[in-house]
Protein backbone atom coordinates (compact mmCIF):
# COMPACT_ATOMS: atom_id res chain seq x y z
CA UNK A 1 0.00 0.00 0.00
CA UNK A 2 1.59 3.39 -0.95
CA UNK A 3 2.04 6.48 1.35
CA UNK A 4 -1.47 8.41 -0.61
CA UNK A 5 -3.39 5.26 -0.40
CA UNK A 6 -3.23 5.19 3.37
CA UNK A 7 -3.80 8.96 3.20
CA UNK A 8 -7.24 8.81 1.62
CA UNK A 9 -9.99 8.23 3.46
CA UNK A 10 -12.33 5.07 3.46
CA UNK A 11 -15.50 6.13 4.96
CA UNK A 12 -17.76 8.66 2.86
CA UNK A 13 -20.61 11.23 3.62
CA UNK A 14 -23.65 9.60 1.37
CA UNK A 15 -26.29 11.52 1.17
CA UNK A 16 -29.72 10.53 2.72
CA UNK A 17 -32.12 8.47 -0.13
CA UNK A 18 -35.48 9.37 2.07
CA UNK A 19 -36.74 12.40 1.12
CA UNK A 20 -38.37 13.68 4.00
CA UNK A 21 -37.95 11.91 7.38
CA UNK A 22 -41.50 11.20 9.00
CA UNK A 23 -40.87 10.81 12.69
CA UNK A 24 -43.34 8.61 14.54
CA UNK A 25 -45.42 9.08 17.31
CA UNK A 26 -47.48 6.33 19.98
CA UNK A 27 -50.97 5.75 20.48
CA UNK A 28 -53.51 3.85 21.69
CA UNK A 29 -54.87 0.88 19.51
CA UNK A 30 -57.90 1.25 21.44
CA UNK A 31 -59.26 4.82 21.74
CA UNK A 32 -56.50 6.69 19.68
CA UNK A 33 -54.89 8.61 22.48
CA UNK A 34 -51.31 9.73 22.79
CA UNK A 35 -49.41 8.69 25.87
CA UNK A 36 -49.19 10.98 28.46
CA UNK A 37 -46.82 14.00 27.28
CA UNK A 38 -46.00 11.70 23.84
CA UNK A 39 -43.44 9.89 26.09
CA UNK A 40 -42.13 6.81 24.61
CA UNK A 41 -43.89 4.27 27.14
CA UNK A 42 -41.45 1.77 28.98
CA UNK A 43 -41.95 -1.73 27.86
CA UNK A 44 -44.06 -2.93 30.98
CA UNK A 45 -46.19 -0.03 30.55
CA UNK A 46 -47.63 -0.27 27.41
CA UNK A 47 -51.13 -0.33 28.53
CA UNK A 48 -53.32 2.78 27.31
CA UNK A 49 -53.41 4.88 30.56
CA UNK A 50 -56.46 6.74 29.41
CA UNK A 51 -58.79 3.92 28.30
CA UNK A 52 -56.69 1.28 29.89
CA UNK A 53 -58.00 -1.32 27.17
CA UNK A 54 -55.33 -0.80 24.32
CA UNK A 55 -52.00 -1.18 23.82
CA UNK A 56 -49.90 1.20 22.85
CA UNK A 57 -48.39 1.27 19.21
CA UNK A 58 -46.07 3.41 17.16
CA UNK A 59 -46.80 4.45 13.45
CA UNK A 60 -45.28 7.39 11.14
CA UNK A 61 -46.79 10.52 12.32
CA UNK A 62 -48.67 11.34 9.30
CA UNK A 63 -50.22 7.64 9.74
CA UNK A 64 -51.96 7.83 13.44
CA UNK A 65 -55.44 8.67 14.15
CA UNK A 66 -56.69 11.49 15.98
CA UNK A 67 -58.37 10.38 19.10
CA UNK A 68 -62.17 10.71 17.73
CA UNK A 69 -61.19 8.56 14.42
CA UNK A 70 -62.32 5.18 13.55
CA UNK A 71 -59.91 2.75 12.88
CA UNK A 72 -58.46 -0.98 12.68
CA UNK A 73 -55.40 -3.05 13.62
CA UNK A 74 -55.01 -5.68 11.31
CA UNK A 75 -51.49 -8.23 11.31
CA UNK A 76 -50.11 -9.43 7.84
CA UNK A 77 -52.98 -12.56 7.73
CA UNK A 78 -55.34 -9.90 6.97
CA UNK A 79 -56.90 -10.52 10.62
CA UNK A 80 -58.58 -8.22 12.73
CA UNK A 81 -56.07 -7.55 16.08
CA UNK A 82 -57.82 -4.52 17.42
CA UNK A 83 -60.81 -2.41 16.47
CA UNK A 84 -61.16 1.59 18.15
CA UNK A 85 -64.48 2.63 19.84
CA UNK A 86 -65.19 4.59 16.62
CA UNK A 87 -65.23 2.04 14.43
CA UNK A 88 -67.50 -0.39 16.80
CA UNK A 89 -70.06 1.91 16.30
CA UNK A 90 -69.41 3.52 12.37
CA UNK A 91 -69.89 -0.46 11.38
CA UNK A 92 -71.74 -1.69 13.95
CA UNK A 93 -70.19 -4.48 15.09
CA UNK A 94 -68.14 -5.47 18.71
CA UNK A 95 -64.71 -5.81 18.80
CA UNK A 96 -64.98 -8.90 20.39
CA UNK A 97 -66.88 -10.27 17.24
CA UNK A 98 -64.37 -9.44 15.25
CA UNK A 99 -61.14 -10.09 16.76
CA UNK A 100 -59.37 -12.52 14.80
CA UNK A 101 -61.73 -12.72 11.93
CA UNK A 102 -60.98 -11.84 7.79
CA UNK A 103 -60.64 -7.65 7.79
CA UNK A 104 -62.98 -8.44 4.54
CA UNK A 105 -65.85 -9.10 6.98
CA UNK A 106 -66.08 -5.51 7.55
CA UNK A 107 -64.55 -3.58 5.02
CA UNK A 108 -63.85 -4.50 1.13
CA UNK A 109 -62.48 -2.16 -2.07
CA UNK A 110 -65.22 0.24 -3.29
CA UNK A 111 -62.94 0.13 -6.29
CA UNK A 112 -63.19 -3.69 -7.90
CA UNK A 113 -61.01 -3.16 -10.60
CA UNK A 114 -58.15 -1.11 -8.45
CA UNK A 115 -54.73 -3.16 -8.65
CA UNK A 116 -51.57 -2.67 -7.43
CA UNK A 117 -51.24 -0.01 -4.41
CA UNK A 118 -54.77 1.04 -4.17
CA UNK A 119 -55.37 -2.96 -3.67
CA UNK A 120 -57.12 -3.51 -0.29
CA UNK A 121 -55.66 -6.77 0.32
CA UNK A 122 -52.11 -5.49 -1.38
CA UNK A 123 -52.21 -2.27 0.61
CA UNK A 124 -52.21 -4.12 4.22
CA UNK A 125 -49.97 -7.00 3.78
CA UNK A 126 -47.28 -4.13 2.53
CA UNK A 127 -48.19 -2.06 5.92
CA UNK A 128 -47.81 -5.26 8.09
CA UNK A 129 -44.83 -5.91 6.60
CA UNK A 130 -43.19 -2.68 7.62
CA UNK A 131 -43.92 -0.69 4.12
CA UNK A 132 -43.08 3.01 5.59
CA UNK A 133 -45.49 5.17 3.26
CA UNK A 134 -49.14 5.49 4.16
CA UNK A 135 -51.16 4.26 1.08
CA UNK A 136 -55.46 5.63 0.25
CA UNK A 137 -57.82 3.21 -0.96
CA UNK A 138 -61.35 3.80 -1.05
CA UNK A 139 -63.69 1.04 1.04
CA UNK A 140 -67.09 0.15 1.61
CA UNK A 141 -68.62 -1.59 4.60
CA UNK A 142 -68.41 -5.70 3.35
CA UNK A 143 -72.79 -5.36 4.71
CA UNK A 144 -73.95 -1.81 2.42
CA UNK A 145 -73.50 -0.98 -0.72
CA UNK A 146 -73.45 2.71 -2.65
CA UNK A 147 -71.05 4.04 0.58
CA UNK A 148 -67.33 4.89 -0.30
CA UNK A 149 -64.77 5.64 2.46
CA UNK A 150 -61.29 6.98 2.30
CA UNK A 151 -59.18 4.88 3.49
CA UNK A 152 -55.40 5.16 4.98
CA UNK A 153 -53.02 2.36 5.37
CA UNK A 154 -50.13 2.70 7.38
CA UNK A 155 -47.31 0.14 9.46
CA UNK A 156 -47.68 0.04 13.20
CA UNK A 157 -46.18 -1.65 15.74
CA UNK A 158 -44.88 -3.31 17.91
CA UNK A 159 -46.16 -6.45 16.63
CA UNK A 160 -45.88 -5.62 13.18
CA UNK A 161 -49.22 -4.82 11.74
CA UNK A 162 -51.19 -2.22 9.42
CA UNK A 163 -52.95 0.54 10.62
CA UNK A 164 -56.08 1.23 8.67
CA UNK A 165 -58.04 4.64 9.54
CA UNK A 166 -61.20 5.31 7.73
CA UNK A 167 -61.10 8.65 7.00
Amino acid sequence: MSSSDSARAFLRLVPATAEDHCPSQWFCGHCGSPPPNNETPAPPARVCGECGLGLLLEARADAVPRPNDPFLIVDGSLAVCALSAESEKLLAVAETDVINRPVTELLTPADAEASGAENLAAAIMWAARGEDEPTRVMVRPANVFGVRMPLRVGACGPPRAALLVLE
